[in-house]
């Protein structure tokens, strides 16, 4: 019987497997959830290098956020994440959920991306 990490791992590899397929020289933002925080870069799969990225860490966050854990801190890393690629200069981008179900917090990261100025 598969152990629960690695299910985790099969399910992500197949999200990411299906994104690149479908990316067309795109740089993906990728978001990863912890029980206490929330994590995205937007990586460019060809160079091989982070572009952009934020979480609950930052310390301009950290002092604003109640906890790192729920939904307002993951639409306030969407945001933070946006503007770090525009001044980066990327606007399209495809989304990579991991293993994570587009539900809670990767969905209000994923919305609050969009409103920040992100195509996906």
């Amino acid at each position: 019987m598969a152990t629960q990490k690695e299910l985790l791992r099969r399910r992500a590899s197949r999200v990411r497997r299906s994104i690149k397929a479908v990316a067309n020289g795109r740089p993906r933002l990728s978001v990863h959830r912890s029980s206490k925080n929330i994590y995205a870069q937007i990586i460019d799969d060809a160079a091989g290098r982070t572009l952009a990225a934020a979480s609950t860490l930052d310390v301009g966050l950290r002092g604003d956020l109640k906890t790192g854990a729920d939904i307002a801190a993951a639409a306030a890393v969407g945001k933070l994440v946006a503007e770090r690629a525009k001044e980066a200069g990327v606007t399209d981008v495809v989304f990579d959920r991991g293993a994570f179900i587009y539900h809670g917090r990767i969905k209000a990261l994923a919305e609050s991306a969009r409103e920040g100025g992100l195509n996906f």
